[in-house]
């Protein structure tokens, strides 16, 4: 049990590093993300919201209790790395990497939330 809450935690930290590190980009390197979020086609009044949905979803995971919260999150995060993956993939600009680390991290800590919550 203590093994499975150490990998939870540990994966889960690398987790909240990586959306913090994004976070930091949208509200502090918006130029360079207006920048990205325009080669993707996407529309770059939505960086502002993401920024905070993704700080959202990190406050569920977490916060005690809340299992239904925390499943969302885990799911929008999916969703989020899943289609950020394939937009850095489709547009060639080799950044999917992290998307791949974030996936990765987002399993694992998934896994062993489900683990050590029986």
């Amino acid at each position: 049990m203590k093994t499975n809450k150490i990998i939870y935690y540990i994966a889960t930290a690398i987790l909240t590093a990586v959306m913090l590190f994004s976070v930091s980009m949208y509200f502090f390197k918006h130029d360079m993300i207006k920048g990205a979020f325009e080669s993707f086609g996407y529309p770059t009044y939505i960086i502002y919201p993401y920024a905070v949905a993704k700080l959202l979803g990190l406050v569920a995971l977490w916060l005690p209790g809340y299992k239904t919260l925390k499943e969302w999150a885990y799911a929008g995060f999916f969703y989020a790395f899943v289609l950020a993956f394939f937009a850095h993939y489709m547009i060639g600009d080799g950044q999917q990497g992290t998307a791949i680390v974030a996936l990765i991290a987002l399993a694992v800590s998934y896994i062993f939330y489900k683990r050590i919550n029986k």
